[in-house]
């Protein structure tokens, strides 16, 4: 019996990276093979896991709490968050921002803090659509389609300046209260100048100023001189390596059934919904020269399910993983609410801005 118990536990706490391996499982059977996983997948999964290594070593060392409890002495609790994480997911990425972020968050002394996280998963997958470099699949179309910076710029402005504005009025109108506890001073060791270092790194890898490889020393201090450093969400990590192959999968099984689609912003963004923003951008560029629909479709399909964009996945799995909540039903509720809202906005202002011109 305590066995079973485990096991449903288990996949309750887990379900996540055991329905996506469920679907890579019956993917792969019925196309008869077995994924393929390109090298930018595993540099990605890699750059993730020194990136979780390095932000739980910030924690740990009491760096994050410092910079929350400095966060919490003024006012605008919920403004100040969403704004730093816009503005950080367009130069880190929506991912980086948010292992970053969400942390600091579930530090705070402060009751509703679901809420917050979600406002700060909008407020990433918004600010991160507006640069070439915030997100993955900006990237790839940056690059695919060989667009100019200033005209990749402008095209998805609306879309993101819309969302900062609506993030503005969400956080002013949000109120917060602190919760009474003990608040106890603790002080930074020694080794958070060593993992801002760290983190540094990685950053620098992510950016291609440094090979990716040059990441591995943030792994090789761990092992030597932190190993709970190490203890990471792997489950997600796995998820994600599940993911990768679920959409080659489904890039054989639906690939040629969509050479002919007609409306690219409609499709991107359903198939954001269930492989997620970035291998919906991979599926669709071979087929379709609309850069500008695709940028909007992969950006909005962001918003939405968990699946939508890694970024969710990430803010949903660190606040659910926390000690201190246990609310996991009714954040995901709102979760998937509040993001199908911010999706159904971005699909009606993009045919208010473009109607049904599939030209674009």
């Amino acid at each position: 019996m305590k066995v079973q118990a485990s096991l449903i536990d288990f996949v309750l706490k887990e379900w996540l990276l055991v329905g996506s391996g469920v679907v890579l499982v019956l993917t792969s059977v019925y196309i008869k093979r077995l994924p393929e996983y390109s090298a930018n997948e595993i540099q990605v999964l890699f750059l993730l896991f020194v990136l979780f290594i390095a932000v739980n070593g910030l924690l740990k060392s009491g760096t994050i709490l410092k910079i929350a409890q400095k966060i919490e002495k003024g006012k605008l609790i919920p403004l100040k968050l969403v704004v730093i994480t816009f503005f950080l997911s367009m130069l880190v990425t929506n991912d980086i921002s948010l292992i970053v972020i969400v942390p600091l968050t579930l530090s705070l002394t402060v009751n509703r803090k679901g809420i917050l996280v979600i406002l700060e998963a909008l407020a990433a997958n918004a600010g991160s659509a507006l640069t070439p470099v915030g997100n993955p699949q900006n990237l790839f179309i940056y690059w695919f389609y060989n667009v100019p910076p200033g005209v990749f710029i402008k095209t998805i402005a609306p879309f993101s300046l819309m969302f900062l504005v609506l993030l503005i009025i969400a956080s002013l109108s949000f109120r917060t209260k602190r919760v009474l506890q003990e608040n106890h001073v603790q002080n930074i060791n020694k080794k958070a100048f060593v993992y801002g270092v760290l983190l540094a790194i990685v950053l620098l890898a992510v950016f291609h100023v440094l090979p990716v490889l040059s990441a591995v020393v943030v792994i090789l201090f761990a092992l030597i001189f932190d190993r709970k450093s190490l203890n990471v969400d792997y489950a997600l990590l796995f998820s994600f390596l599940f993911f990768f192959g679920i959409a080659d999968n489904l890039k054989v099984i639906l690939g040629p059934k969509i050479t002919h689609s007609e409306h690219i912003f409609l499709f991107s963004v359903l198939a954001s919904q269930v492989m997620s923003n970035v291998p919906a951008a991979l599926l669709f560029a071979n087929c379709t020269p609309k850069w500008q629909a695709l940028l909007w479709g992969v950006n909005a399909g962001g918003f939405g399910s968990l699946f939508g964009s890694l970024a969710n996945l990430i803010a949903y799995k660190i606040y659910v993983k926390n000690k201190g909540t246990n609310d996991t039903v009714g954040f995901t509720v709102k979760f998937l609410v509040i993001g199908y809202i911010a999706l159904f906005v971005s699909i009606g202002l993009y045919f208010l801005l473009y109607g049904a011109d599939v030209s674009l």
